[in-house]
C-alpha cells in the first residue's frame, strides 16, 4: 500500500500525522509526503523528523489535486491512501481500512469514521451527490434548520451518526483509498479543482464506471478540518467555484442553470440569517458569520463561474 499526505503550511500537524502513520499502522506501506511550497518550515522538519520518509518539497503550490496526482504518480501499491496532514491515525485505523477494502473489493474506493480533536463526530467523511434538491435545501436554510433530516440534509446523509457500514456517493478526500489501478485509468483528481470537489469529481467519475464507494465505521481518525486554509471567506469561495462546477458537469443540462441561481441564493440567505441572529443575540459568532458570508456574496463574480475546466 501507498500513502500520499499533502501538506501546506500545517508543520506541527503534519509532524503529528507522520507520527501517528508510523506508530498505528502495521501492514507494509511506503510513505510519500508532499510539500506544497509551505512558507512555515515544514518541509526541513519533516526532513529533519523522518529522513526514511520519501518528501517532495515544491517550490510551487500546485493546489490539492495536482500535488496528490503528482505524488501518486510516483507509488507502488496496490492501494494508494490519501491522508490529509491535519489528521491522527487511531486504533489501528490503516490497518483496518485496508482490510476492509479486501472485504469488499467491489467498492473499489472507501473511506472511514472521522472525529474532531475532541473526540466527538465529524460528519465530513462522506457525502451524497449534489442535485436540485439537496441544492434548494441549502438556498432556503432547511439543511441548517432540519441538519438531522436525511430529507432535507441529503448531502450530509441527515442525522446518521456514521456508526455503520454503508455504500455513498462520495469519500471525503481526507481518508481516501482508491485501487491504484482505478485511480491510473480515471487519470487522478481532475487539476481543475484547486481546492474541493476533486474527490466528489473523482467518486462521480468513478460510480460511472461501477465503483461503489463505501465506508467502515471501524476505521476511526481525527480531522481538525481546514488547517491550511485558516480565512472562512476564501474556503467558503474555493468551496462554491467547486460545487458550480460538479453542477456544469454532472447536473442534466436542463437543471444546471437553476442550480446555479440556487447555489447563488445559499450565501445571501447565509448572511441574512445571520444579520437576524446577529441583531437579536449579539454573539460574536453571528457577527464573524454575517462578515463571512458578506464578503463571499461580494465576490459571486469571482465564483459563480466555477472553476476553469482545466483537463
Amino acid at each position: 500500500m501507498s500513502i500520499v499526505v499533502v501538506s501546506y503550511n500545517t508543520k506541527d500537524m503534519t509532524l503529528e500525522c507522520i507520527r501517528s502513520i508510523l506508530t498505528e499502522t502495521k501492514c507494509g506501506f511506503e510513505l510519500i509526503v508532499y510539500d506544497n511550497a509551505s512558507s512555515d518550515g515544514s518541509a526541513q522538519a519533516i526532513a529533519d523528523e523522518f529522513p526514511e520518509t520519501k518528501l517532495i518539497a515544491s517550490e510551487v503550490n500546485h493546489g490539492f489535486a495536482k500535488a496528490n496526482n503528482i505524488a501518486a504518480g510516483q507509488v507502488s501499491g496496490k492501494y494508494l491512501l490519501l491522508l490529509n496532514p491535519d489528521t491522527v491515525v487511531l486504533n489501528g485505523a490503516i490497518d483496518k481500512l485496508v482490510s476492509f477494502a479486501g472485504s469488499r473489493p467491489e467498492a473499489r474506493i472507501w473511506g472511514g469514521r472521522t472525529l474532531y480533536g475532541d473526540q466527538s463526530l465529524n460528519p465530513t467523511n462522506c457525502w451524497g451527490r449534489m442535485t436540485l434538491w439537496s441544492v434548494t435545501c441549502q438556498a432556503f436554510g432547511l439543511t441548517s434548520l432540519f441538519r438531522d433530516s436525511a430529507l432535507f440534509n441529503p448531502e450530509g446523509y441527515g442525522g446518521w451518526p456514521r456508526d455503520t457500514e454503508r455504500a455513498v456517493d462520495i469519500v471525503s478526500g481526507c481518508l481516501f483509498l482508491i485501487e491504484r489501478d482505478l485511480w491510473n485509468q480515471l487519470g487522478g483528481f481532475d487539476p481543475a479543482f484547486t481546492m474541493y470537489g476533486e474527490e466528489a469529481d473523482l467518486c462521480l467519475r468513478a460510480r460511472a464506471i461501477g465503483a461503489h464507494p463505501r465506508i467502515t465505521p471501524d476505521a476511526e481518525i481525527v480531522h481538525y478540518v481546514g488547517a491550511s486554509t485558516k480565512v472562512r471567506a476564501n474556503k467558503l469561495i474555493m468551496l462554491l467555484k467547486a460545487k458550480v462546477t460538479l453542477i456544469h458537469r454532472y447536473f442534466p443540462e436542463w437543471q444546471r442553470a437553476p442550480g446555479v441561481l440556487l447555489l447563488t441564493c445559499w450565501p445571501l440567505s447565509r448572511m441574512v440569517g445571520a444579520r437576524i441572529l446577529w441583531a437579536m443575540f449579539r454573539k460574536p459568532k453571528w457577527k464573524a458569520t454575517q462578515l463571512a458570508w458578506t464578503d463571499v456574496w461580494k465576490a459571486r463574480s469571482e465564483w459563480r463561474g466555477g472553476y476553469s475546466q482545466v483537463q
